[in-house]
């Protein structure tokens, strides 16, 4: 075989073996998850819980699929009359802008008893970015107390959209919260046409049960250190926000360890794939370390303040710094994790937890929805 020859037989190995990586990284599946959420006043403790468990539940797709991309939004809804009739948070990869988000939803308006579901869904299934591809699951939550309004002649009404999910490969779950009669004949169809399950839940959400361990001081500790590592880059507003998300374990614990402790676990999970030490975007260690960029690509004036005083091959030093320190302390925290997962599947076969309170009813679906 000639020199020539062998080069180009090394050139063809070399390309076979990057589009199988390319294949592989393409064939890694998706979860997508939106919640189309009643926010008027009746829904005021089923909200609170939620922001409780939103981890847990994100924890719970991650757990079911470990190799997936997960996305999750939120299309909040009231009435016409209202502060608003529908806001959108768009499906995202940045669980924690989606959750500091939530963290600002506040249970207001309503008062004729129905509400405006008919546009919540159409958004939902018409309006929100899914993926494309069979490699991918679409799973809506409509969560409400109260039926739709169907004089509203404007409104696209929900047995046409749901024939469009369906379409589109969107399963639709109804949760019912309380037990009004008007509202469960309408989410029962809604499940029967959307492929989804009707779920009955207390009106106010059932007992949401908070697992407090014995690791959750230690964890929350550790992902304070590891958000220390984050440099943040780019555009001013991308550079504070991943600051903020940086601190945002911090600031949970303080009024609620168990649920910093959950997302802490949640992105200890994510990163030993990503790197990450924060959901999105900004942060300049996880996308050097995972390829996405360059140290010399990134321009100067989205590097921060005390990068741009140092030279290139100090600046290299200390992002090498940064990576070691977050590896080693990813590795600290995931043995932590897994103390902690057993100590709550242990306290969870022990405590009577409600099979119809708000978070177990979606984490189960979720798991039986995901394998299907």
């Amino acid at each position: 075989m000639t020199r020539r020859n062998w080069r180009a037989l090394m050139l063809a190995a070399a390309l076979m073996s990057s589009t199988a990586i390319i294949t592989r990284a393409e064939a890694r599946p998706t979860v997508e998850v939106a919640f189309v959420l009643d926010t008027t006043g009746s829904m005021g403790p089923l909200i609170e819980g939620a922001k409780r468990k939103i981890w847990s539940i994100a924890t719970a797709i991650l757990d079911t699929s470990p190799d997936a991309t997960i996305r999750m939004g939120l299309v909040a809804y009231r009435d016409i009359g209202d502060d608003y009739v529908t806001q959108t948070f768009e499906l995202t990869t940045d669980i924690q802008d989606l959750y500091a988000n939530l963290l600002e939803l506040r249970a207001k308006g309503g008062g004729d008893w129905a509400e405006s579901v008919n546009e919540a869904l159409d958004v939902a299934v018409n309006k929100l970015a899914w993926s494309s591809g069979d490699d991918v699951r679409r799973i809506i939550f409509l969560v409400g107390d109260a039926p739709p309004h169907m004089d509203y002649a404007q409104d696209t009404k929900y047995p046409q959209t749901l024939k469009v999910a369906k379409q589109r490969d969107i399963l639709v779950n109804a949760v019912l919260a309380g037990g009004a009669r008007d509202t469960e004949r309408v989410w029962r169809e809604v499940a029967q046409i959307g492929g989804g399950r009707f779920i009955p839940i207390p009106q106010d959400g059932g007992d949401v049960v908070v697992i407090e361990t014995p690791y959750d001081e230690e964890i929350i500790i550790l992902q304070e250190k590891i958000g220390r590592t984050v440099i943040p880059y780019g555009p001013a507003p991308m550079q504070r926000k991943a600051e903020n998300k940086a601190r945002q374990v911090a600031t949970v614990a303080a009024a609620a360890p168990a649920s910093a402790s959950d997302m802490a676990s949640f992105i200890n999970k994510q990163a030993r794939q990503s790197g990450n030490a924060v959901t999105g975007d900004g942060d300049l260690v996880s996308d050097v370390r995972s390829g996405r960029k360059t140290l010399d690509a990134i321009a100067e004036n989205d590097l921060p303040d005390d990068f741009r005083k140092l030279s290139p091959t100090e600046r290299q030093a200390k992002l090498d710094a940064q990576m070691t320190e977050r590896t080693s302390l990813n590795e600290r925290l995931s043995r932590l994790v897994a103390q902690r997962d057993a100590f709550v599947a242990e306290k969870r076969r022990t405590v009577q937890k409600p099979a119809n309170s708000f978070d177990q009813a979606v984490e189960a679906t979720l798991k039986a929805q995901i394998k299907r």
